[in-house]
């Protein structure tokens, strides 16, 4: 089984990359003798049938990858008050509102690694775009370490794209948000795949990272530029810190099976503004799934020095954020994801709602560098909490 999910892996890399390749030209038929010539035609059939039939073969064995994750449904945060930061989002940010829920018991535990967990959670939308905020009501996590850099491993952010930098940074700052950047910073004309984007870090009232974020015409998700009224747009990717890239490309590539969308290297005195880091050297690599917002790894090549997440960090810590993503199965993904070492968040025997007893709903896990992602099971809308109005938490 282990030599079948290796080579499906090398399969599906391939397919995975066919879009930036040149199409490769079929072989020619072999060569025929004049004696066998006659039989040209029934030959060449029966050669092509078996290379027909291997590559259904090979297929059906990458199948299983191929339909990992399908969507990034939505970006969550840990909070310590739920209703300043409701208060924020939707007055100093224009975030609707969606629901507000509860969640506790057994299930709930597991799913978290925690004991006595109850939970309120509120989903909000910008665009076609979602966040949750939860805030553990039972017992509160540690706050975000006041050292904390934007080069630390366990550094995350959602961007929010704007149509207007200019207003959207005078309504921040109308509201005395707390600057990272020094102020909006437009990347240089040199860097060809980021000239002309504009950008501005700021915090939250619990100091959890955002950025505002403004794409020049044939840059950024098409999206962005259709015409309309409203600044704030809805939300182009989450970042998050990497030790190296090519260990989360294996991650988030090769198993999760999201697609590389982007690449580039920042530096200059725009990039130290951005994150108030001096001498910064980012290798930044964006990936996307078939929807939802993109993920973004900052690797830092300067400065060194980049904390990893502390080993005793928890759920209820607000340094823990949370990618959602939707995928077919969660049986099959978890297992490959645990075959190769993967850390969970969520004790093994968790069972969330599943159609059967051997099925997962939801499990939440951590990835290389202890970023935490919940896999939630893409079910049949009518048997599924998850969905745009729902949070997929069991009330209580």
């Amino acid at each position: 089984m282990q030599n079948r999910n290796a080579f499906a892996e090398i399969v599906l890399r391939r397919v995975a990359t066919a879009n930036r390749i040149a199409a490769v030209h079929p072989p020619r038929a072999p060569r025929l003798s004049a004696s066998k010539r006659r039989w040209s035609g029934s030959t060449l059939k029966t050669f092509a049938l078996p290379r027909i039939a291997i590559t259904i073969v090979f297929l059906a064995l990458a199948f299983p990858l191929l339909a990992a994750v399908r969507e990034v449904r939505s970006i969550g945060l840990t909070v310590d008050n739920l209703g300043r930061e409701l208060n924020f989002f939707t007055n100093t940010l224009p975030f609707e509102l969606v629901s507000i829920s509860e969640a506790s018991g057994r299930e709930q535990d597991a799913l978290l690694g925690l004991s006595g967990v109850r939970l309120r959670v509120s989903r909000l939308k910008l665009g076609d775009e979602y966040i949750t905020l939860t805030e553990h009501l039972s017992k509160k996590g540690r706050s975000i370490p006041q050292d904390s850099r934007s080069f630390d491993h366990w550094f995350q952010h959602i961007a929010i794209v704007v149509r207007d930098m200019d207003k959207a940074y005078e309504q921040l700052r109308q509201h005395k948000v707390m600057h990272v950047s020094t102020a909006p910073q437009t990347l240089p004309a040199w860097n060809k795949g980021a000239a002309g984007i504009k950008a501005f870090y700021f915090r939250d009232p619990e100091d959890h990272v955002l950025e505002i974020i403004f794409f020049p015409p044939g840059k950024g998700d098409p999206k962005w530029q259709q015409a309309g009224t409203n600044i704030f747009l809805g939300i182009d990717h989450t970042a998050i810190v990497v030790s190296e890239t090519d260990k989360s490309l294996a991650f988030y590539r090769d198993l999760l099976g999201l697609r590389v969308v982007g690449e580039s290297e920042n530096f200059g005195v725009e990039q130290e503004h951005l994150n108030q880091v001096f001498g910064a050297r980012l290798r930044i690599t964006a990936l996307r799934a078939e929807q939802g917002p993109g993920i973004e790894f900052l690797e830092y090549i300067s400065p060194p020095g980049g904390r990893a997440l502390p080993e005793n960090a928890k759920a209820d810590d607000l340094i823990f954020w949370h990618t959602d993503f939707l995928a077919d199965e969660i049986n099959g993904l978890a297992a490959r994801l645990h075959e190769r070492g993967t850390r969970f968040v969520s004790a093994p025997s968790v069972r969330l709602r599943g159609e059967s007893a051997d099925s997962f709903e939801k499990v939440m896990l951590r990835d290389p560098d202890g970023h935490a992602l919940q896999l939630i099971r893409r079910a049949d809308p009518a048997l599924s909490s998850v969905g745009p109005s729902g949070n997929g938490l069991s009330n209580r």
